[in-house]
């Protein structure tokens, strides 16, 4: 059987495993924007919002392929905010394989609330 402890310890590795890659991907794209921007003088007199080719999912992508740091930063804080969105999706998971129905139930509600409130605002 699927047991209690075994699925906190795989859920634990998950979180881990996603903060770990997203703080990874921070720092390397952090780093890459410093060597290339790091010198330049920065102007605050006026406000410079985000190029709109990092307000998507494929246009972060698009410049993660095109090695982009901010492409690259961008899509760690999309991981960093992914992680939790997962943990819940592999409570359904383990509590589905358990048979813990009402636990099943509950987390799938949550999901879904979850995916509405991100997808509402995609």
């Amino acid at each position: 059987m699927y047991s209690d402890q075994k699925m906190e310890a795989e859920m634990g590795l998950l979180l881990r495993a996603g903060v770990v890659v997203a703080c990874t991907l921070m720092l390397a794209g952090g780093v890459l924007y410093m060597l290339r921007y790091g010198g330049e003088r920065e102007s605050f007199a006026i406000f410079h919002g985000e190029p709109a080719s990092i307000e998507s999912v494929r246009g972060i992508w698009r410049e993660v392929r095109a090695g982009s740091a901010r492409g690259i930063i961008q899509l760690s804080v999309l991981i960093m905010i992914a992680t939790p969105v997962m943990r819940v999706a592999f409570a359904v998971y383990g509590f589905a394989r358990q048979r813990h129905w009402l636990f099943t139930a509950v987390s799938l509600t949550v999901l879904g609330l979850l995916a509405f409130g991100l997808l509402e605002h995609a």
